[in-house]
């Protein structure tokens, strides 16, 4: 399955950002941090990223997530990851990733965070 991404504001300057499948090297991944960018000129400075539904990602992936954290950071913004199990969550705890960007079970419980 290619991956989907979708997002929604649930507040003022909050969104969540959903995203499916694989996220893999090539052009399909590049969306997520094209997504940050648009979000940071609208305003948004709180993104929670969705990946309950996320089935496998690789190093490019990940590095995707390092590109968005770096500039939610840059620009006084947070990045949220939320309901991450099993190996998707392994892969960011294998790098330590787990340490910097914080983890919650739901999209519920990050946005109260």
């Amino acid at each position: 399955m290619s991956m989907q991404i979708g997002h929604q504001m649930v507040a003022p300057g909050k969104v969540v950002v959903t995203l499916s499948g694989r996220l893999m090297m090539g052009p399909a991944s590049e969306q997520i941090v094209t997504l940050v960018e648009e979000l940071l000129r609208q305003g948004d400075r709180l993104v929670v990223f969705d990946l309950s539904a996320v089935t496998g990602i690789d190093s490019t992936g990940i590095g995707r997530f390092i590109s968005s954290f770096n500039k939610l950071a840059a620009a006084g913004g947070e990045m949220r990851m939320a309901g991450a199990t099993g190996h998707i969550f392994e892969s960011f705890h294998v790098s330590l990733l787990d340490t910097v960007f914080p983890f919650y079970g739901s999209v519920e419980e990050a946005l109260r965070a």
